[in-house]
């Protein structure tokens, strides 16, 4: 596995920081790439995020994860829906034309606000994958289940992937399940059981964090073989 630290241009001398991670280049691999975006209140360097990037360039696919602007300037409070569209869309091509690590097809994969946004891009014809795949979705507003932000996923054609916490106040797990069975697209859930909205498990459980970690990525990993 190698790995390159890089910038993504964004243009109007704005840039974010980027981690592209994959197989060593003598080795074979799918030429699968997988970028994967952060949620609103964490970053790149997020356990789950590199323990995803690096287990999956061991798997023989290659990874790029990013920060979005306001995390890349030590803020708080997300970008506005517009800044966030571009930055992914500018990740999209870094990955696209980068020719030390070339893919064939591009897989977006999202922690919570990373992954609504690009599945809002694949909606809206705004960006072309072979698949997402969602780490923790918001599905609604703490205790406002019957708000659902759903409408756009019933316009995406792709396989998707989601991975839900039973106990996520983000995303009651039985309503999610009434959306996904009226989906046009192929799609796959994932109870973590006693997961909250980033998987963390009670004190109590005997599961650690390098336990989900690992049910994610091997989850992950055979997903994209059915993808082939």
């Amino acid at each position: 596995m190698v790995s390159e630290n890089g910038c993504i241009n964004l243009g109007d001398q704005d840039q974010v920081s980027a981690i592209l991670t994959g197989p060593d280049r003598t080795s074979e691999t799918n030429r699968t790439g997988l970028i994967i975006a952060h949620g609103a209140g964490n970053d790149m360097h997020n356990p789950l995020i590199v323990s995803l990037a690096e287990g999956l360039a061991r798997a023989g696919s290659v990874t790029l994860r990013f920060n979005f602007p306001y995390k890349e300037k030590g803020k708080k409070s997300p970008d506005a829906q517009k800044k966030l569209i571009h930055t992914w869309q500018c990740a999209y091509e870094y990955l696209q034309h980068h020719q030390n690590f070339p893919v064939r097809r591009i897989i977006a994969v999202g922690k919570s606000m990373g992954g609504r946004v690009a599945s809002q891009m694949v909606a809206d014809g705004l960006m072309d994958v072979a698949g997402l795949i969602f780490l923790g979705y918001p599905l609604h507003a703490p205790g406002k289940k019957d708000h659902l932000r759903d409408a756009h996923l019933h316009r995406i054609n792709v396989p998707m992937l989601f991975f839900a916490g039973t106990k996520d106040p983000l995303c009651d797990v039985g309503k999610l399940n009434k959306v996904l069975d009226n989906l046009p697209c192929p799609h796959d859930l994932v109870p973590i059981d006693g997961g909250n909205h980033s998987f963390k498990l009670p004190k109590s459980c005997s599961r650690s964090d390098t336990d989900v970690h690992r049910q994610i990525l091997g989850k992950c990993v055979s997903w994209l073989g059915q993808l082939e």
